[in-house]
This record gives C-alpha cells, structure tokens and sequence, in this order.
C-alpha cells in the first residue's frame, strides 16, 4: 500500500517541476540503460560516457537520486578528472622561438667549463655578450651537458635605503694544506657589492685590523655606518679610529648572520666559488687567490642583486668575437667581446 502512495507523490511532484529538469533526468536514465545493455554481467564505461555522465549531471538537479549503475562518488571524481585535463591542456607550453645553434652551442660549452654556475649566471654572462635568453632556455640547453644542481640557501637583502653609505666587515677563516688556520678580512660596499678591501694574515691581532681600517679608508674617503659583529678582534682602537674617521659602528646581534647579510653572501661565494675548490700552500698562496677571485668578483662576475651587472660597470658589447678568459686557473671563465 505505501508503494503505490509513494509513486503518486513523485508523479505529482515531477507535474510540478520545470520541463528542462525532466527531460535531463529522463536522458540520464535512458544513457544509463544504453551502458547497462553492452555487456553482461557488467557493464563497460567508456570515456564518452563519462563525459555525457558529468554533462548531464550538471543539467539535472536531482542526479544523485537517479544515477544507479555507479556511486555518486565516482561520478565527481570523473568530474575532477576532466577539469584537470582541461586546464593542464589550456596551460601546456606553446613552442619557443628557435634559438639560433651558435648560441646553443655557446650555452653548452659555458655550462660545461663552469661546473659551479647555474642558469642564472649563465644568462647574465649571455646578456653581458648582448645575447638575451630567458632562464628556462638556458636550463634547457644545460640539461644536455650536466645535471641541474640544486639550488643553493636563499637569503634576503635588507638595508636598502641609504645602501651607498653603509660599508660592512667581516673575517674569513681557513685552512691551509697543514691544516693551519688563515684569515681574510674584507670590506664590502653595500649599495654596488664592490669588495673595498681584502686583507690575509695568519695572525688577526687587534692592531692590525685597526691598520685595515686606515687602509680601506685613505684621503677621508670613508662611509656613515660601518657592519660588523661582535669579534674580540676588532677591539676599542677600531672603534676609536671609526668614529675620528666619522663612521658609527654598528653591531650586529649575537648568532644573527642575516643582520651582515651581503657580506656574509660574499664570504659564502669566496668559500664555496673558490677556497672549497682550491688547496692553499701558504700565506702568500693564499692572499693571490683571495686576490684574484676579488678581481673577478668585482670586475667580471654578474650579480643578481644588481640586475646582472657587476660592481664595476664593463662594457657591453653586441658585436666581435666571443673569448674566454679563465680565472684561478679555469675554476670560472671570464667571458667578453674581443676588440
């Protein structure tokens, strides 16, 4: 008896309801009988039926109670299924331009003699030559040579506002083939990145460091604030000496390398560019190293903190040959137009 009741319900509420809800509802159970009389016992589910499931469910307002021959679950899954298929085909890659094969074959000969550079200082040596690429051209073009190598710690700048009067300071310590330690102590300009002053000695005494002082700063040339941390080796006379000079020393907090940021950058450079690839005799061996990767750092090598310039502007050329120049015996090459 409540069968018949029920049935009369549905039919008085169907008599109710907008046509277009009936006839999607109707279709959907007609596509269902059409997959349920392929095969048996079960029926097989092709790809057009999928999408005729998901389009007709999204016409037909009471699909879930009409949907029989599988779970409304599987059903939106089906659904998520197809929208990820449309979006990963309207953002696939459309063709690149064609890079001429000089320049491929130059990015592959860079990233081959330059085992420690990546795509991004690769590009900025290209756009020194007056070649523009992107960065994921330059990626791609590597990969036939070496494998990526895995991106490096990231560290932000700071200090950018009155950067062209603030200097920093910082040490160095490293070994030589005995095992003995050496130091380096550098003065590094913040605005250009331009290393003032690279100073080695085995023996860091107060003394001295007071005397790099005076020769970072000759004829009053000297900035308004001056970074460095908390060594013991600094002392009192090199804060007196700052101060006569009119530089305001100031700290940094204890264990907070990011407060001396970019001359921390710079000695991580000179360590994993150069002293980690490197076997130092002697004093004397050293300071021509220190030397040398300075001379590269601040006349040849792109930074990224500078839109790819160097600290010391050079030359752009679009024209004359491209040479390579190496640096601390092949470890980098510098690369420029030939006059």
């Amino acid at each position: 008896m409540l069968e018949p009741v029920l049935l009369f319900a549905a039919a008085v509420l169907d008599a109710l309801r907008p046509r277009l809800a009936l006839l999607g509802e109707i279709t959907l159970l007609r596509h269902q009988l059409t997959v349920l009389q392929r095969s048996v016992p079960r029926p097989r589910v092709t790809r057009l039926d999928r999408i005729g499931f998901v389009a007709l469910a999204a016409i037909t307002p009471t699909w879930r109670n009409v949907l029989r021959i599988v779970q409304p679950e599987t059903l939106l899954r089906w659904h998520r299924g197809g929208f990820k298929s449309l979006w990963r085909w309207r953002s696939r890659t459309q063709p690149a331009s064609r890079l001429s094969p000089k320049t491929a074959t130059l990015i592959r000969s860079v990233a081959a003699a330059n085992r420690l550079w990546g795509a991004e200082r690769i590009r900025g040596e290209l756009l020194k030559l007056g070649i523009k690429v992107s960065k994921r051209t330059v990626q791609r073009y590597m990969r036939a040579v070496r494998p990526s190598r895995p991106r490096g710690q990231s560290w932000s700048t700071f200090l950018r506002n009155h950067a062209h009067e603030i200097w920093a300071c910082d040490f160095l310590q490293a070994y030589d083939v005995f095992f003995r330690p050496i130091f380096a102590f550098v003065f590094i300009e913040l605005a250009t990145r331009k290393v003032l002053l690279a100073a080695t000695t085995r023996f860091p005494s107060r003394a001295w460091v007071t005397q790099q002082l005076r020769n970072a700063t000759p004829f009053g040339v000297a900035p308004r604030f001056l970074i460095r941390d908390r060594d013991d080796k600094f002392g009192t006379a090199f804060d007196a000496l700052a101060r006569a000079a009119g530089i305001r020393i100031v700290r940094t907090a204890v264990r907070t390398p990011n407060m001396n940021a970019i001359c921390e950058r710079f000695l991580g450079s000179l360590r994993r560019e150069c002293l980690d690839h490197v076997l130092v005799i002697d004093e004397r061996h050293f300071q021509r190293v220190v030397a040398e990767y300075v001379r590269y750092h601040n006349a040849a090598r792109p930074h990224q903190g500078l839109s790819q310039q160097t600290p010391i502007p050079a030359e752009r050329r679009a024209e004359g040959n491209i040479v390579a120049l190496p640096v601390l015996g092949g470890l980098h090459h510098e690369y420029r137009r030939a006059a």
